[in-house]
């Protein structure tokens, strides 16, 4: 099985994961989804890595056509509170994944001859970054009701110490900051199994 199918599954499998684990809160800020989802980053940079940002771009949109999927099905699911997927956070979602990623893809390409850990760290830490700040800036800020105004995000902004000890923010906005937390961290980590992976690989070929 080719670098590209592998990646593609991959990517497939941690999206959807993610979609279904985001419903399982962990604590107070983060949810079981956001230990799972920035594995996306590690696929598509070790595609970028053996097959080129063209074959890694390819994986980024299989990955988007699958949360496109699970943000159907989960309007679809009523819970408690309604949708379990609303409008503004399938705009964000969608929109954090495919900006973020391609922007992981383009810096990682760019870096690829540098350091070995300098294109896949910095690459996913920008990526990270703008993933963030769009989802929760787009699915829960009250700058953008207007993308779905029958949605009710009023908890969303409700204000609270900042990751309960810092100062008054938007809850979103703590909710937010867990999660890049927890993105970097697994940024970090996640440079092991790239280093083993592209170790085996010039082994391969001694």
């Amino acid at each position: 099985m080719n670098k590209l199918l592998l990646g593609v599954i991959a990517m497939a499998i941690i999206v959807a994961a993610s979609n279904i684990l985001v419903q399982y809160p962990i604590g107070q800020w983060l949810t079981w989804g956001a230990f799972t989802y920035p594995f996306a980053f590690l696929v598509s940079e070790l595609v970028n890595r053996f097959e080129g940002a063209k074959a890694a771009r390819r994986v980024v949109y299989a990955g988007f056509a699958v949360g496109l999927i699970c943000s159907v099905i989960g309007t679809q699911i009523i819970g408690e509170f309604g949708p379990l997927v609303t409008l503004r956070v399938a705009i964000g979602s969608g929109a954090a994944f495919l900006i973020g990623q391609l922007l992981d893809v383009s810096v990682f390409d760019k870096l690829r001859r540098t350091a070995w850990w300098r294109a896949p760290f910095l690459g996913s830490l920008l990526g990270s970054s703008v993933d963030t700040v769009l989802f929760f800036t787009l699915a829960f800020s009250s700058a953008f009701i207007w993308l779905d105004p029958a949605s009710d995000v009023s908890w969303a902004a409700a204000q609270v110490p900042l990751l309960g000890f810092g100062p008054e923010v938007p809850l979103w906005v703590s909710l937010g900051l867990a999660d890049f937390c927890v993105k970097v961290a697994v940024d970090l980590i996640a440079l092991m199994p790239f280093r083993l992976a592209i170790a085996k690989y010039a082994s391969r070929l001694a």
